[in-house]
């Protein structure tokens, strides 16, 4: 988490992400998920739920290419040494 405290003001977010935000966690998803659809169940409609991991997107992507795109976005090189 020393890289995200460092240059957290690097990193944009969307007010729907949970994870890498302080404090929120896996928890915190879960609560926002099982009140969506218990709204829409208490309004008696059909609430069909998919999900999908991709813990493994980041092990198969091309690190070099992700390199280039920071590198052509200016993003610091302090933090593309980091990689």
């Amino acid at each position: 988490m020393a890289v995200l405290d460092r240059y957290s003001d690097y990193f944009k977010t969307s007010d729907h992400q949970f994870g890498f935000e302080k404090p929120l966690g896996c928890s915190d998803a879960i609560y926002s998920v099982r009140n969506v659809i218990e709204k829409f169940v208490s309004n008696e409609a059909i609430v069909n739920v998919c999900t999908v991991d991709l813990s493994k997107t980041f092990d198969r992507m091309n690190h070099y290419a992700l390199l280039i795109k920071l590198m052509d976005k200016k993003i610091s090189d302090s933090i593309v040494n980091y990689f």
